[in-house]
């Protein structure tokens, strides 16, 4: 889901491709410049009740995933200590032997925490996605009060008249719509 689809989506709800006239700049003063409009599609995300919730709970399980993380390298430097102190007792291969499994125990531990790291990376990515997928109906609402035919992501416009970003707005509608969206039952884009 990104800015291709909410241009398409904006070009099917302006009857564009269905032989309606485009009005683009068939209108004059300020209604010419609202048929194309920008968005900060980061905050649309970021800012609303539902992104705030997400983040939080993202944030809430790295938390406890960095307290994991510590509680492990704190059994793991004292094992390593313990490790060291044996050394001088035994023979070399047999040191070398607990030196290996303890190397190998390290990079198992460090492969599993990048994997709960990366899921929640993963996870904030679908929760985007869902997102958007719910609000896609509602900036299409947006659209056609304000006559336009597309909408923009603000990065990619180099220059822009006031009015024409309706990321607040779409903001408060979402907001006012889904709330924090604890309570939507969609299934992620697949």
């Amino acid at each position: 889901m990104g800015l291709r689809h909410l241009i398409l989506t904006g070009l099917l709800l302006s009857g564009f491709g269905m032989g309606a006239p485009a009005p683009l700049f068939a209108q004059s003063g300020a209604n010419a410049l609202s048929t194309i409009l920008t968005i900060d599609q980061d905050r649309l995300f970021t800012d609303s009740l539902y992104g705030e919730r997400v983040a939080a709970e993202v944030a809430a399980d790295l938390s406890r995933l960095e307290v994991e993380f510590k509680k492990l390298e704190s059994e793991l430097t004292a094992e390593e200590k313990d490790l060291t102190e044996k050394r001088a007792t035994m023979a070399p291969d047999e040191f070398r032997k607990l030196a290996d499994a303890f190397d190998k125990k390290v990079q198992e531990i460090r492969r599993a925490q990048d994997a709960k790291a990366r899921e929640l990376n993963s996870r904030m990515d679908r929760e985007r996605a869902v997102y958007y997928n719910l609000v896609l109906p509602l900036l299409g609402e947006i659209m056609k009060e304000h006559g336009a035919a597309i909408v923009l992501d603000h990065r990619v416009v180099f220059a822009v008249a006031e009015g024409v970003d309706i990321t607040d707005d779409a903001l408060r509608r979402i907001d006012a719509t889904l709330g924090d969206g604890k309570q939507q039952e969609v299934a992620p884009e697949e």
